[in-house]
C-alpha cells in the first residue's frame, strides 16, 4: 500500500483496517476500525482532513479529496464519512458528509458541502450538488440527485448487511 505523508501529516489507519497495495492514501486522513480502501483509491488529505469511521468500505477506483481555506470557500470543507457505509465502484467524494449507514452507488459523485443523511441510499450514477442534504431512509438518484421513494425495510437492512460482508472480505484479503 501506498501511504504518504504531507508535509507535516501523516495517515492514521487502524490497525485492523484495510488498505489495498494500489490505492493511494496521502496526508490528514484517518480510518477507522475494520474500514477498507480497495484497488486504485485515492484519499488525499493534503489540503483538509478526510475522516473514514469503522466498518466502512471505499470501493475500486474511488476518488476522495476535500477543498482548502480560502475567500471561496472560508475554513475549507473536510471530507467526513461515518460508520457502517459502503462507497461503490468508481464514486467520486469531494470535501462533503456521508453520515452512517449510506450507499453511495457506483459512479456517483458528491459535491462540495452535500450532506447525505444515515441511511440514505444514492443510486448509480448519479450527481449530488454541492450543498444539498439527502434525508435519510429514502432512495436518491439522477443527475442532479432527486428524492425517488422511501427505503423498503429489506433495503435499510440491506445496509448493514453491505458494510458487514466487507469487513469479512477485507479479513479474507489480509490473511
Amino acid at each position: 500500500m501506498t501511504i504518504r505523508k504531507f508535509e507535516y501529516y501523516s495517515p492514521e489507519i487502524a490497525e485492523s483496517a484495510f488498505v489495498d497495495a494500489s490505492a493511494v492514501v496521502t496526508g490528514n486522513v484517518t480510518i477507522g476500525v475494520d474500514s477498507s480502501i480497495w484497488p486504485m483509491c485515492s484519499v488525499r488529505g493534503d489540503i483538509n482532513s478526510i475522516r473514514i469511521g469503522q466498518r466502512t468500505n471505499i470501493q475500486d477506483g474511488c476518488v476522495l479529496h476535500v477543498t482548502h481555506d480560502s475567500e471561496y470557500a472560508p475554513g475549507g470543507n473536510p471530507l467526513v464519512v461515518g460508520n457502517d457505509v459502503t462507497v461503490g465502484h468508481n464514486v467520486v467524494l469531494h470535501a462533503c458528509t456521508v453520515e452512517d449507514a449510506c450507499l453511495i452507488g457506483m459512479g456517483s459523485v458528491v459535491l462540495d458541502g452535500a450532506v447525505i443523511q444515515s441511511g440514505a441510499m444514492v443510486g448509480a450514477g448519479s450527481l449530488v450538488p454541492p450543498g444539498k442534504v439527502l434525508e435519510g431512509g429514502y432512495l436518491w438518484l439522477g443527475s442532479p440527485v432527486k428524492k425517488v421513494r422511501e427505503l423498503s425495510d429489506k433495503e435499510k437492512a440491506f445496509l448493514k448487511y453491505s458494510a458487514q460482508h466487507y469487513v469479512e472480505l477485507k479479513e479474507r484479503h489480509k490473511s
